[in-house]
């Protein structure tokens, strides 16, 4: 045995010093030297080492995934809450289309027009504060992510597939459709 062999059979002694004697033993008994169980040791680190990042990673997106939930929880958590209060909405612009033009100055219906008119606006406030804004339609084309088309109107003003009634309003909360608006939309005329 020269040197060369005595100094690299020390340095593979230093770095199995901390190898249980299973392992080591397991390594040479299946044929190999001690070289192929340290060969083999360090494979099995690098797999382990491998597993474990990998399972970091599962763990973050598992993380962002949850962080992002909640973010939309908390976000649209009111959507049903939302959806039920259009109807008031509904019903409260009708109230006050329902009382002709010239009675909003008439003094018996005076304080229930301003009344009506005041909870619209309370409402529209409110409305504002969670997110909940008015789909436009007037003039627009057609858009069947926002606009529901119910009917069809013969129009020469305006081109085949904008809209010139809204029948209902609709509304989005933040990004999200909470109830399309109800059109009629030009077509030509006959």
């Amino acid at each position: 045995m020269n040197a060369d062999d005595k100094s690299r059979d020390e340095a593979v002694e230093q770095e199995l010093a901390g190898v249980p004697e299973e392992l080591l033993d397991k390594g040479v008994e299946a044929g190999g030297s001690v070289g192929d169980a340290l060969a083999a040791l360090r494979n099995d680190l690098e797999t382990a080492e491998q597993d474990v990042l990998y399972a970091k990673a599962e763990v973050q997106n598992v993380r962002r995934r949850m962080e992002r939930e909640v973010q939309d929880a908390r976000a649209y958590a009111a959507t049903g809450f939302a959806r039920d209060m259009l109807t008031i909405a509904d019903n409260l612009a009708r109230a006050i289309d329902a009382v002709p033009a010239e009675l909003h100055d008439d003094p018996r219906l005076k304080s229930l027009v301003v009344g009506i008119e005041v909870t619209q606006r309370e409402l529209e406030k409110a409305f504002a504060a969670h997110g909940i804004t008015r789909v436009a339609a007037m003039g627009l084309p057609l858009d069947p992510n926002q606009h529901q088309a119910m009917l069809e109107i013969p129009s020469a003003d305006a081109e085949p597939g904008t809209i010139v009634q809204e029948i209902q309003p609709g509304y989005m909360i933040r990004d999200r459709l909470l109830r399309p608006a109800m059109v009629g939309v030009a077509k030509k005329p006959d």
